[in-house]
């Protein structure tokens, strides 16, 4: 038990027994994330990892850091803080296994106008499932109450990962050659990118989160948003070890425009094929009541492809079974082509 208690500091906004009861719920969750290099025997300040170097010829290190953005006011509004955590370790990882590494270990930050206990610890175990989807250790983090900077039920939510690979296997665009294959990971929906005009688009055409629609299923409208951020480490690190992958784009914000060309070296161009992609139902709402044009839904948003992976068209089908047998949904959804346009939806 803590004995450390400011009645003082309580007074200006600050409840640090609270801070103690939160460190408290959170245990259980972290040790969810434990890994072998996890090592909370020394540290204390910091969190502390011991890496695993065997084999490597010349370890590189890999960071990566990333927040939720606006997703979370659909959290505050239909008081549900249990996923966001998912979203903000998937946007961290999924960057970095774009490099090829594999990530090691994850540290979060929370800022709260009041420190409630069981709702950052229900971050936090969003936050560790997230690692353990990640296969990462959750090996540290810091909640920072600020009265007085922002109301009383909200936060803000932001994470750090490093991952490791060996130099030689470093993915670099420049691999990437005219007719390679684009394959498409399924994302899980929205994912964590656009929702500052998701909200914009609900509030301009009066749609409440709690509205249902026969197209999502009957589930509410706010309950398909929230769905949290799908974690590619793991079928991506697969198909890395089954066949030459020569680039891997995470489609977040900027969607197809910006992201796709970052994994295709200069003079080359990707040609995506519209027929070919299964855009999920709430993409096609989201247009409809914002009355967005395709393009601009495009340059916004995953439209359904959470990860496109780049390979040579001879090891499409073989790079298909090994996603699929790590349960993805993929499939062919384009090709690379020597263009000047460095995005073509056909």
């Amino acid at each position: 038990m803590n004995d450390s208690k400011s009645d003082f500091y309580a007074s200006a906004g600050v409840d640090i027994t609270a801070g103690y009861k939160a460190v408290e719920l959170m245990r259980a969750h972290v040790k969810r994330t434990v890994i072998p290099g996890a090592d909370d025997d020394i540290g204390g300040f910091g969190g502390a990892f011991v890496p695993d170097l065997r084999g490597m010829k010349e370890p590189v290190l890999v960071s990566g850091t990333d927040g939720v953005g606006t997703k979370v006011k659909l959290a505050f509004e239909l008081d549900r803080h249990d996923t966001v955590g998912i979203d903000c370790v998937a946007m961290c990882v999924n960057d970095i296994v774009c490099c090829g590494a594999k990530p090691l270990f994850f540290l979060d930050y929370i800022a709260c106008g009041r420190n409630i206990p069981e709702k950052i610890a229900a971050i936090v175990g969003g936050v560790a499932e997230g690692c353990v989807r990640a296969g990462c250790a959750l090996i540290g983090g810091e909640t920072a109450e600020h009265p007085g900077l922002m109301p009383e039920e909200e936060y803000d939510l932001a994470g750090f990962s490093v991952g490791i690979v060996d130099r030689e296997r470093v993915l670099k665009p420049g691999s990437v050659a005219e007719g390679d294959a684009i394959i498409a990971l399924r994302s899980s929906g929205v994912h964590s990118n656009g929702f500052s005009l998701v909200r914009k688009i609900l509030a301009d055409s009066g749609t409440a989160l709690t509205d249902t629609f026969e197209e999502l299923g009957g589930k509410s409208i706010g309950e398909v948003l929230l769905t949290p951020t799908r974690i590619y480490v793991k079928p991506i690190l697969a198909l890395l070890d089954a066949v030459e992958v020569r680039s891997v784009a995470h489609i977040t914000g900027g969607g197809f425009y910006e992201n796709i060309p970052r994994a295709l070296p200069e003079g080359l161009g990707a040609r995506i094929d519209k027929s070919a992609l299964d855009i999920p139902p709430i993409f096609k709402l989201l247009a409809r009541l914002g009355n967005v044009p395709e393009r601009e839904m495009f340059n916004v948003y995953n439209m359904g492809v959470g990860m496109a992976v780049i390979v040579n068209r001879q090891d499409a089908d073989m790079a298909l079974q090994v996603l699929r047998a790590a349960g993805e949904d993929a499939y062919v959804c384009g090709t690379v082509v020597r263009s000047e346009k460095r995005m073509e939806l056909c």
